[in-house]
């Protein structure tokens, strides 16, 4: 069922993505299973995408278009619907987050919101001028839990060294931030490796993601000033793995990460 805001082809792309697909289906007198074999999927995923809760797919849109010959219609509205921005991205991939059973976080500007320390969250939201700083540190917290159910889900972190340099509200915080960094490195399923300044250029300066495994697929968030960008277009998403990757091939080792942890945390002393 549609959970979030109203279907609104009027005002929202994506709904009238949707609203188009069933008007080309309906003018060509076309079945759901007719329709799914087009794009080699199944009627299911078709009344997904009519009714608001699924996305079309960029590899869908092309076939169609060319079905249809809509003169790359879909393929168009496609693109200009993953350039904007929506509001319920940000909700959405908490949601996936709380479920997701294995984590594969890139960071560049700040620790983790599932690692950061309340001291920490709260330094943060006060330099980003947040309106209510406490609702921000509660709601920040309250994400934590998820690493604590169970199964326990997998986590990988990749930090910029520049995240741990950056005092976020004095030597003090960063010290008892950096010292659950290192407890959390510790733990059996999270892994915490550290890609040092001198690296240089490397692809992570682009900013920083996450990729959720939920129900055995991938979902990615990337982070930007005023709010994130969800991508769940399968077409996508192998970029992110390969560019993760690529993280990792310059970042220090699981142990080399876990000493420049314990020797920045002492620093703050």
């Amino acid at each position: 069922m549609r959970a979030h805001p109203p279907f609104a082809p009027d005002g929202n792309l994506w709904d009238y993505i949707a609203f188009e697909l069933r008007r080309h289906r309906h003018e060509r007198n076309l079945s759901l299973v007719e329709v799914g074999s087009i794009i080699d999927r199944d009627r299911s995923l078709v009344a997904r995408v009519e009714s608001g809760d699924t996305k079309l797919q960029s590899a869908h849109a092309i076939k169609l278009d060319a079905a249809w010959n809509t003169g790359s219609r879909f393929q168009r509205l496609v693109k200009f619907a993953k350039a904007g921005h929506e509001v319920e991205w940000f909700k959405t991939h908490l949601e996936h987050e709380a479920k997701a059973s294995h984590l594969r976080i890139w960071e560049l500007g700040w620790v983790p919101g599932l690692f950061q320390t309340e001291g920490y969250a709260r330094a943060m939201f006060e330099a980003s001028g947040v309106e209510d700083v406490e609702d921000g540190v509660s709601a920040r917290l309250s994400r934590q839990a998820c690493l604590d159910r169970k199964p326990r889900p997998r986590v990988w972190v990749i930090l910029d060294q520049g995240v741990l340099d950056q005092p976020v509200g004095g030597p003090e915080i960063m010290r008892e931030q950096v010292a659950h960094l290192v407890e959390l490195a510790r733990h059996p399923n999270i892994t915490v490796r550290v890609v040092p300044r001198d690296v240089g250029a490397h692809v992570g300066r682009d900013g920083s993601f996450k990729i959720m495994t939920v129900d055995g697929a991938d979902v990615v968030y990337t982070l930007a000033p005023g709010g994130g960008r969800l991508v769940q277009d399968a077409t996508e998403i192998p970029s992110y793995r390969v560019w993760f990757d690529l993280i990792g091939d310059v970042a220090l080792p699981k142990n080399a990460s876990l000493r420049l942890l314990i020797e920045t945390m002492e620093r703050y002393s």
